[in-house]
């Protein structure tokens, strides 16, 4: 890959989602917003290797994009008032500095997460429009094959297509039947942040941050919904802790081994206030918590805690226990081992994750041999261990997380 092409791989994953949601609140079309910003990244690609990078390469993108439209536009022989109106604001203001425009994000949101398409669909083309990840990576994430990502991503577009669905936030009342898809797809796009599935890279902090800056402003659209609260409290009380999860060269830091020094104590505080209005929202409505908050309660017990030892494992277990019987999932069940490890032993951690290995749920993840493998190592049982190591290595898409693992097994 040449320098600039690399460089306009890098401005479409900090700017693509942003493009394609300026666009698409000009043309009112999701598909063809997302095509036209594809065309201009093509253009960019021929441009930029002679006239250089522009110094708003986001701006550059989404006029170039726009002005595809107005040109479609006229072949179409559409010359109407939007259309002037358009191009006279497109010429007034083809500079201007590039900024993020929430409300246009939101609607990207909400648009792909319409009830018109599957949940794997708007999974799916929220992943691939709002955050910028490949059909591979999301084939990845979900442990599906490409061609199905592929499928899902089209089928979505041609039925928000046939259903002529706007682009624009509902209704209020139409609010809580769209809320927990758009919650889930912004907390999908904050996990690929938080640990990317694929690539060299351990983390993808622009992907988080955007999800963080989605989640504060539906936070701040529905401030009576506890699991609004809920997840942005597990986002700011992770996010808090982004400073020392590598070293400078991009080294993983796990877990134990981190400088806590390092976490951000505003941005854990935040995420504890947002959590006190998730479970003051929960108590006006008559509820308990939900998984979101559930699983900030998890973050906050490791946010507060000096070191790894200090932790209050038993209250994590308990927590666990919660969310398995809230929102059942194997990984949920695998986490809950690791706590039942550091609160009572290895061995009872063990016979949790060996029920699981009967299971087919975590079949072709790496996460289920890496914990397996921990376990053996903490129990003396060495040659199992490397032999776990060696198949989460194998299981691992992403290049860091195979160096770690790949160290474990050299260590033992």
């Amino acid at each position: 890959m040449t320098e600039v092409a690399a460089t306009v791989a890098a401005v479409w994953r900090i700017e693509g989602a942003r493009v394609v949601a300026t666009v698409a609140a000009m043309t009112r079309d999701l598909g063809l917003a997302e095509d036209l910003a594809q065309e201009a990244v093509a253009d960019a690609l021929l441009q930029w290797p002679e006239s250089g990078v522009p110094q708003n390469p986001g701006a550059w993108l989404t006029a170039v994009a726009k002005r595809k439209a107005i040109d479609a536009w006229r072949r179409r022989d559409r010359l109407d008032e939007r259309y002037r109106a358009i191009a006279h604001d497109l010429a007034e203001h083809a500079d201007d500095v590039w900024e993020p425009i929430d409300d246009d994000m939101l609607r990207l949101v909400f648009t792909a997460c319409h009830p018109a398409l599957s949940r794997e669909g708007q999974v799916a083309l929220t992943l691939k429009v709002v955050g910028g990840l490949t059909t591979e990576e999301i084939a990845r994430l979900f442990l599906v094959p490409v061609a199905t990502v592929q499928q899902r991503i089209v089928r979505a577009k041609k039925t928000l297509a046939a259903a002529h669905v706007p682009f624009e936030v509902p209704e209020p009342a139409e609010w809580k039947a769209r809320l927990a898809p758009v919650l889930g797809v912004v907390y999908l796009v904050f996990t690929e942040g938080y640990a990317a599935t694929t690539g060299d890279r351990w983390m993808r902090t622009e992907l988080a941050n955007e999800a963080l800056r989605l989640g504060r402003v539906l936070a701040g659209l529905l401030p009576r919904e506890p699991e609004v609260h809920g997840l942005l409290a597990l986002m700011e009380l992770q996010a808090s802790r982004f400073a020392a999860r590598v070293r400078d060269d991009g080294t993983p830091i796990l877990l134990a081994d981190q400088n806590r020094s390092r976490w951000d104590r505003a941005q854990i505080g935040r995420g504890r206030a947002a959590l006190g209005a998730a479970d003051a929202t929960a108590r006006a409505l008559g509820r308990g918590r939900g998984s979101y908050a559930l699983q900030a309660a998890i973050a906050e017990c490791h946010a507060v805690a000096p070191n790894v030892d200090a932790t209050d494992w038993a209250q994590i277990v308990l927590l666990y226990e919660a969310l398995g019987r809230l929102a059942p999932n194997p990984v949920v069940e695998l986490n809950r081992a690791v706590a039942v490890s550091m609160a009572v032993g290895p061995a009872s951690a063990l016979l949790i994750v060996d029920q699981l290995v009967t299971q087919d749920a975590l079949r072709g993840s790496h996460l289920l041999p890496s914990v397996r493998g921990e376990l053996l190592a903490r129990l003396g049982r060495t040659e199992e261990a490397r032999g776990e190591f060696a198949r989460a290595v194998a299981l691992a898409g992403n290049d860091r997380e195979r160096a770690v693992l790949a160290a474990k097994a050299d260590a033992l």
